[in-house]
């Protein structure tokens, strides 16, 4: 069956990818894999930062969790919209260059507040890949490559997770021989491991510096325009994001929206004071809090000035709950990452090494052959059906419970490892069809802002709530098993958001322009 045109697209867009687009895809991928060493490499060096740092789980959960997640997803907000004016090219290169230095830097890292600075800058810096990156695929590669192009360069995901814990196991433990007393500057092996997978980023960075920008709506035969001031608009919408700043830009859109925001900042305050009560936790909860707000700052803004982009993405109930059906499913992707290492080093007793190979090497692999098979199959139902894709991401939420549920009840690492493997395999399928969906429901000049919409999905939900969920019932409980297996109760949710987006995702695809007013 042939597949069906979006608005606006016609028939001398280019039908098949070139040799150059899967050169180019190739290097965006060895970028997403630095992408998560720098983000997960926190996960196997957890046990020894927790002891040497004081620490407790809930610490832990919101550095691995909202430390980054929060700034990373509210920069992905004015950077996915200057990717979607500026040269994408240097955009991700600059990035890359900060974030492998901010990762480097967590080396000298000496408490918990020193190390959470470093952490929201490698959120920052990485906060300009998947912009820039989703936009670059969608400009290299026809819509009927899309899913299987976002598919392989979302491998890099499970690849960068797993190499993570293979190399920073090897540092701790050779560094830590070599030096038991503490090396150069006192650093000590986690120490070592930050520097040692950090500064080989900012090579990297000048390799995607020689690759070429595309043609914007190229691809879908859509003849596309960018401003003609990419930095006065960054500049603009970085300050509708950032406290106090928020209430001027509310107050310039008048009384009405300035009485609306200071609302607004005074329920997430509320919010967040009300959890601090219950938990204890200030830093977490004023992040999320922040976060949040912000975010609805941001929205409130794109609404007055471009109305457009705002009735494609927060307007779009298809959009929405696509963007949190799959924001559930990575929150519990996000928790069993992080905590997986944690789990089986503290409770199965398991040799950090050996727990970093099979871990590393079986998650690297599950993710890359799941997320694969996830976008092939995504786009050969997308020809039958215009919302077949989140067929595959039903599939991505329901299919790991049985190894989950396994996976934290058997004392064996051997059926640890098994199940975290197939788990992480059936999980892996959902992103590629999840993400080229919501790229399907927006206009080509608006791609950038839709990614990092669709990751405030993967990142204030799933990534701030994650691991740091697991961390809370875990001190709450006193069991990690327990705090891992309440990941469960999220499937219902995240299954009934999916289901809606299924029924809705055909009208709203078919009606993109007559819903931009363009």
């Amino acid at each position: 069956m042939e597949e069906s045109k979006a608005p606006g697209e016609t028939s001398s867009a280019p039908q098949k990818a070139s040799s150059y687009s899967w050169y180019v895809l190739t290097v965006l991928v060895v970028v997403y894999i630095l992408n998560f060493i720098d983000r997960q490499i926190v996960s196997i060096l957890a046990v020894d930062i927790k002891r040497d740092l004081g620490l407790t789980d809930q610490d832990m959960g919101f550095l691995g969790g909202a430390a980054f997640a929060v700034f990373y997803a509210l920069f992905g907000i004015p950077l996915g919209r200057l990717a979607d004016n500026w040269s994408r090219v240097r955009l991700l290169s600059i990035g890359l260059a900060l974030w492998s230095g901010m990762t480097a830097l967590s080396g000298f890292a000496y408490n918990q507040l020193t190390l959470t600075l470093a952490r929201m800058g490698v959120g920052i810096g990485e906060a300009t890949a998947s912009p820039t990156a989703y936009s670059l695929i969608s400009d290299y590669f026809p819509k009927k490559q899309r899913a299987t192009a976002l598919a392989i360069y979302s491998s890099g995901l499970y690849l960068g997770g797993g190499v993570s814990l293979l190399i920073g196991a090897s540092i701790v433990e050779a560094w830590n021989a070599a030096y038991p007393d503490g090396g150069p500057m006192g650093l000590v092996g986690w120490q070592a491991a930050f520097l040692a997978v950090g500064l080989p980023g900012i090579a990297v960075a000048l390799w995607v510096a020689t690759l070429r920008e595309p043609k914007r709506g190229a691809m879908d035969g859509v003849a596309t325009t960018v401003s003609a001031t990419p930095f006065r608009n960054f500049l603009y919408d970085l300050s509708t994001i950032v406290p106090p700043f928020t209430l001027i830009g509310a107050a310039q859109r008048g009384t009405a929206a300035l009485v609306i925001n200071i609302g607004a900042a005074a329920a997430f305050a509320g919010f967040a004071w009300f959890m601090i009560g219950v938990t204890g936790n200030v830093p977490q909860w004023s992040a999320v809090g922040l976060g949040y707000y912000a975010v609805f700052s941001w929205a409130s803004t794109l609404r007055a000035k471009d109305p457009a982009t705002f009735r494609l993405i927060w307007g779009t109930p298809a959009f929405i709950c696509t963007t949190l059906g799959y924001g559930l499913i990575s929150l519990t992707a996000y928790a069993l990452s992080f905590w997986g290492a944690p789990y089986a080093e503290t409770v199965l007793g398991l040799p950090k090494q050996e727990l970093a190979f099979w871990l590393g090497s079986t998650g690297a692999l599950s993710g890359f052959l799941g997320v694969i098979i996830g976008g092939r199959v995504a786009d050969a139902l997308r020809a039958r059906h215009p919302a077949g894709r989140l067929l595959v991401a039903m599939f991505g939420i329901v299919a790991p419970v049985v190894p989950i549920w396994i996976a934290f009840n058997t004392d064996s690492g051997t059926v640890f490892y098994v199940m975290n493997f197939i788990a992480g395999m059936f999980g892996a399928t959902a992103l590629g069809a999840s993400a080229a969906t919501t790229q399907d429901l927006v206009l080509p000049r608006m791609r950038g802002t839709a990614t990092a919409a669709f990751f405030l999905g993967t990142t204030l939900v799933g990534l701030s709530f994650g691991p740091y969920m697991v961390g809370l019932i875990s001190d709450v409980s006193g069991s990690l098993r327990i705090g891992a297996l309440s990941l469960i109760a999220v499937v219902p949710v995240s299954l009934a958001l999916l289901i809606y987006a299924w029924r809705a995702v055909p009208k709203a695809e078919a009606t993109i322009n007559e819903r931009a007013g363009e």
